[in-house]
């Protein structure tokens, strides 16, 4: 959704009248300033879709539809892995390259891929989606994009042999591994 600068200034405006007179309505003020302020302003179609009419312009950017896949990924391998026995893991990890950490989802770079995170921010904590990683929505420290584009290619190439079923082991270590 684009907005002018004045159309941003008045619904910034109008969220602030909301929330001094205690307005209560079908409308969240807080949420609505938020996607102004933060820039994720596709956040409100995608919360208020009823309103809203959808054109082609207004899909959702490129980023968040790649993040949501992202998360969506993540949330396969966390719920895999969780699955497994604890020896199986320690092999997983031992097999995948990681040697401290859980296998689990770590972020963006708050710096390089600073788009990535505030899109990942916005779906997690203002819509309310993904919410296992609501504590986890910190900077990675270190780039992680190209690497989640690796595994999630992966990723997708699995997804169609599944057939009603969810990964194994050795299916989850190929898209550890991709993404190396």
């Amino acid at each position: 959704m684009k907005l002018s600068n004045g159309e941003k200034l008045i619904l910034v405006m109008l969220t602030e009248v909301y929330e001094k007179l205690g307005v209560k309505g079908e409308i969240d003020p807080e949420f609505v300033k938020a996607a102004i302020v933060s820039g994720q302003t596709w956040g409100l179609r995608r919360k208020y879709e009823a309103i809203f009419e959808i054109s082609k312009d207004d899909e959702n950017p490129r980023v968040v539809n790649e993040v949501t896949s992202i998360l969506t990924m993540w949330r396969a391998i966390e719920s895999t892995y969780n699955r497994l026995s604890f020896d199986e893991r320690e092999q997983l990890k031992r097999e995948a390259g990681y040697f401290e950490d859980d296998i689990c989802f770590y972020g963006f770079d708050e710096h390089q891929e600073a788009e990535y995170l505030s899109a990942a921010r916005f779906l997690i904590i203002y819509l309310g989606l993904f919410d296992e990683f609501k504590y986890r929505v910190v900077g990675a420290g270190s780039e992680t994009v190209p690497r989640y584009r690796k595994m999630l290619a992966a990723y997708e190439l699995l997804m169609g042999t599944l057939r009603g079923r969810s990964f194994n082991a050795s299916e989850l270590l190929s898209i550890l591994k991709a993404g190396r």
